[in-house]
């Protein structure tokens, strides 16, 4: 189980932001693999795995958004009933809470990528193998 780096946003909440992130990671060829958005009132995050963790981060801050970087738990699961289940039993065997979690699949794939924001990022990779 692979960990990943997610970036997180700090943001107003506004009509046009996610793709003013989108759009100036994309200018820079930086890949969004995953994002997850939360707003609560007039502020909220943007959670973003990418493949250039560190050129998005420069991007964001360039732009005038606060960015923190997190360890999160890459799971690949496969695109049919009872994968997350599985997964999430694992964890909570473990004694491992999770977070928040963000996921998803395109038509025809096989496979989907799932990322866990959790406590101890060491022991959830440890409960995985």
């Amino acid at each position: 189980m692979p960990r990943a780096k997610q970036l997180t946003a700090w943001v107003e909440d506004r009509p046009g932001l996610l793709g003013e992130v989108a759009s100036a990671l994309g200018a820079k060829k930086v890949n969004i693999r995953a994002f997850m958005i939360a707003m609560v009132e007039s502020r909220g995050a943007i959670r973003l795995v990418v493949d250039k963790p560190a050129a998005a981060k420069k991007i964001l801050a360039r732009l005038g958004w606060v960015s923190t970087e997190e360890d999160v738990v890459a799971v690949t699961l496969s695109d049919k009933p009872g994968s997350l289940g599985s997964v999430a039993k694992k964890l909570a065997e473990a004694g491992i809470n999770i977070q928040y979690a963000y996921t998803g699949s395109a038509k025809g794939r096989q496979n989907v990528s799932t990322f866990f924001a959790v406590g101890d990022v060491k022991a959830a990779l440890k409960a995985l193998r």
